[in-house]
């Protein structure tokens, strides 16, 4: 279903949590994107049947909605229900958890204090949080946001799971969630590869407070949210979603669809995977981030001038996927398109745009699931991407 505006400008623990914070990858190969076209009409339709499909699919999510904006046109595409037993679709101004694509908002947060000179690319882990192990201690700010640090993942430690599985409802302070991985070695000697890892934004949310002297929170709002006029995001500590919401659910076949919507307090995962927006707040981001509204050319440049082949964030989005500073290239049949994908217990996410950021795409669906694995998963996975490239197509067309 295709509607037009125009705007302006319950789960074991261990298992719920570990998806609810890291990153899955796989190959993204075994999607197949539409033909690229000028024809917007015909591109819309792909772009509605392959959300009917991913929904209708053994395996698939409840709902789906999907954002596409050019200039000041925005067509909204949804396939599915809200909430499981409604007959209601996804809305733009339903409230959802954005996962992993919380880590491009604590990027373009420690960006922007960059952009001003409050923070460099070049400060330490030792400089600014000497309390960390004292092996983490010459990791850059740099790499921590193009996840070359080698910080062991906090999410994949046993002592977090019987942690989370005590108090899935109550989260640990933010400068807790690192002692988890403490103990570990790190994974690679800092810059010598790539891995995404959770334990990465957590430091760069404790960089930014080291920094400015205030929490995470503080400058998220001043830096990112207020110049975005992001009014419905947040990064709340507990399990509390505001209304409307998009449900997100749990689906293990042939069992019913579980809701787990408010499963986990949104602080185990803080700057890595926090944040609850909108699908319209989540594309007017994307936007900003990646047109350059919240830093300037020069920091914008040192963001994009160097990419990482085969860099992923979980799960990967359609077509070749390179990592950077808190972003990723996707290059589709249809062109390339910058942005961040996520996943948490009841929702995949996936936001991109053009460079100068007039034309942009989303897609949010209320399931997640192994999507690295193989057979239903994959296939789902495999689903996603073809909607998710169908939506760049559309996004592009001329």
């Amino acid at each position: 279903m295709t509607t037009r505006t125009t705007t302006r400008g319950l789960l074991a623990a261990s298992a719920a949590l570990t998806l609810a914070l890291t990153g899955c990858t796989a190959s993204g190969g075994g999607a197949t994107a539409p033909t690229p076209s000028s024809d917007s009409a015909s591109l819309a339709s792909s772009l509605d049947l392959a959300l009917a499909e991913l929904v209708a699919m053994p395996g698939g999510p409840p709902g789906a909605i999907s954002l596409v904006q050019v200039g000041d046109d925005l067509t909204v595409h949804t396939a599915g229900v809200a909430e499981v037993g409604s007959s209601t679709p996804p809305a733009p101004d339903d409230f959802m958890r954005i996962a992993s694509v919380a880590k491009a908002f604590s990027g373009a947060t420690a960006l922007a204090l960059v952009d001003e000179g409050t923070l460099s690319l070049d400060d330490t882990i030792g400089e600014l949080l000497p309390d960390l192990p004292q092996a983490w201690a010459d990791v850059t700010l740099r790499q921590l946001l193009d996840h070359t640090s080698g910080l062991p993942d906090f999410t994949k430690s046993p002592s977090l799971a019987e942690a989370a599985g005590a108090s899935l409802d109550v989260a640990p302070a933010p400068d807790q969630l690192l002692t988890f991985a403490a103990d570990e070695p790190l994974n690679f000697p800092p810059g010598s590869e790539y891995r995404y890892s959770n334990s990465d934004n957590i430091a760069v949310g404790l960089m930014i407070q080291a920094a400015t002297g205030k929490p995470y929170t503080d400058s998220l709002q001043s830096l990112v949210l207020d110049p975005l006029k992001l009014d419905s995001t947040s990064l709340p500590v507990g399990t509390e979603m505001p209304e409307p919401t998009f449900h997100g659910y749990d689906l293990d076949p042939p069992d019913a669809p579980v809701d787990v919507t408010t499963l986990i307090a949104a602080g185990w995962a803080w700057a890595s995977g926090g944040v609850v927006s909108t699908p319209s707040d989540l594309n007017t981001f994307i936007r900003g981030y990646v047109g350059g509204e919240l830093f300037g050319a020069d920091t914008q440049a040192l963001q994009t001038d160097l990419f990482i082949p085969g860099g992923e964030s979980g799960p990967p989005g359609p077509g070749v996927n390179s990592a950077s500073l808190s972003l990723f290239r996707y290059q589709t049949p249809c062109g390339t398109v910058y942005g961040h994908t996520g996943n948490t217990p009841g929702y995949t996410q996936f936001a991109v745009a053009s460079p100068d950021g007039t034309r942009s795409a989303t897609m949010s669906i209320n399931l997640a699931r192994n999507l690295d694995s193989t057979g239903q998963d994959l296939e789902v996975l495999h689903a996603l991407q073809k909607a998710e490239a169908a939506a760049v197509c559309l996004a592009l067309a001329s």
